[in-house]
């Protein structure tokens, strides 16, 4: 069993004076990262595809024990039209350094509240899972329709895992309700910031810091699920001024108390 707690994105310069020294590079945010942390979601791949290049020079900043989520590029997740298999392959070959390393966990596959369960979608969905189907897929679905038998038993099938998240509690978005596909567990805290989720743009949506009690709350089922699983990852999304940073230390602390 192993636990990986981190953050998603590391490479924020608000956190400079608070989480990195006064002074720290950009180049050095993932050095000092890794000083805290033994994982992180990496979020660029989602802006651009993955090469072996950054991802070499990624992996070099960190020890054997550091693990990397990498996120799906949005031509996956987020548009339509393209050629799924040819993006796939490029994805794929630019993560080479990570999976030679070992240290690659999972992609992870965030679709929109927009994606829909629709026939459409369920043949993009099954196209693109097996496009990747050499990768470790996880995969976050914002639009509670997906959760439905059919479709949790078909990614059991695949040890495709489904993503659980701790959102606002808003109509629409999933209840945080685990469920295990995988023997890797995944679970991402979004924040709760209703006010605004539909409206706030990618800095504001995440404007949140969750207490000490709303973190408590989680730990049964944390350490259940850790249990389980043969790798639980969580990561805080809640990144801004680093409320996400914050949050994930005290959750170690949480969890180290038994």
């Amino acid at each position: 069993m192993g636990i990986y707690i981190g953050t998603s994105g590391y490479s924020y310069a608000d956190w400079v004076g608070t989480v990195y020294p006064e002074g720290t590079r950009q180049n050095e945010y993932l050095s000092a990262y890794a000083g805290i942390f033994n994982f992180v979601e990496l979020n660029f791949s989602y802006y651009a595809m993955p090469s072996a290049r950054v991802l070499e020079g990624l992996q070099n900043k960190v020890d054997e024990n550091f693990r990397f989520t990498l996120k799906g590029h949005r031509s996956m997740t987020h548009e339509k039209g393209g050629d799924l298999p040819s993006l796939c392959s490029a994805f794929i070959e630019g993560t080479s350094p990570l999976r030679e390393a070992g240290s690659l966990t999972s992609i992870l596959l965030q679709f929109p509240y927009s994606f829909h369960y629709n026939r459409e979608n369920r043949v993009h969905l099954d196209t693109l899972c097996s496009c990747l189907e050499e990768l470790p897929l996880q995969i976050e679905f914002r639009n509670t329709d997906w959760f439905r038998p059919r479709v949790v038993e078909e990614l059991r099938k695949r040890s495709v895992g489904i993503i659980t998240s701790d959102y606002p509690a808003l109509e629409g978005l999933p209840d945080f309700c685990p469920r295990i596909t995988s023997s890797i567990v995944y679970v991402r805290f979004h924040g709760r910031n209703r006010e605004n989720w539909w409206t706030g743009n990618n800095v504001s949506r995440y404007d949140y810091r969750y207490s000490a009690e709303e973190l408590k709350e989680r730990v049964p089922v944390l350490k259940q699920l850790a249990a389980e699983a043969s790798i639980l990852l969580v990561a805080f999304n809640n990144h801004y001024k680093g409320q996400a940073v914050d949050n994930a230390r005290e959750l170690i602390g949480l969890l180290e108390e038994g």
